[in-house]
């Protein structure tokens, strides 16, 4: 679907979806980094398995927002998502991979109610926007999956640290598209 996609340029696109795809990219580019900083600390197998698996998505979604996305629209602040993203993930990897997967899972979570929220915007727009949303459609299943995996592999209850960090990674997310949305 990506392929097909009508070029920025060409698609009727308001001020507030632009804003809304400066912080996927900004999101997106966030992400990258915090599976390369979960990978420069942690030698637990499983968890460079996990991170590399779904660094390879991120990667893929990336890839979309630098090729479509004129960089005139992108955020201003990406050398600050990408050191606060390899921070976050690296943090993670030194607590622990109970502690990785409850950093993603937060993480995903935020993420995939992001697209969502866009998603129903999109919904009702002409068949350029439509095709936009499409692709959104399929990276929040893509994220969805990450989601999913992490809270399998983090099993039950979490501690109330756990549930802190959990909190502050969404407040931190909010925040962020906030900021990502405006410079």
């Amino acid at each position: 679907m990506e392929a097909t996609l009508p070029r920025f340029e060409a698609m009727p696109l308001d001020r507030e979806l632009v804003r809304d795809l400066r912080s996927d990219h900004a999101g997106e580019s966030g992400a990258v980094t915090i599976y390369r900083g979960i990978l420069a600390v942690s030698r637990d197998e499983g968890v460079r398995r996990f991170a590399r698996e779904h660094m390879a998505t991120e990667l893929r979604h990336l890839a979309f927002f630098e090729s479509w996305l004129p960089a005139r629209y992108r955020s201003a602040l990406l050398p600050l998502w990408n050191a606060s993203g390899f921070l976050l993930g690296a943090v993670a990897a030194l607590l622990g991979p109970r502690w990785v997967y409850v950093t993603i899972d937060a993480v995903e979570t935020f993420v995939v109610g992001h697209y969502q929220e866009q998603l129903d915007v999109l919904s009702g727009g002409d068949h350029s926007l439509l095709q936009l949303a499409e692709v959104l459609r399929g990276f929040q299943q893509d994220e969805g999956h990450h989601r999913d995996d992490a809270a399998d592999r983090r099993g039950g209850g979490m501690t109330l640290p756990q549930k802190a960090w959990q909190a502050l990674i969404d407040y931190g997310s909010r925040a962020g598209v906030w900021v990502a949305r405006r410079v």
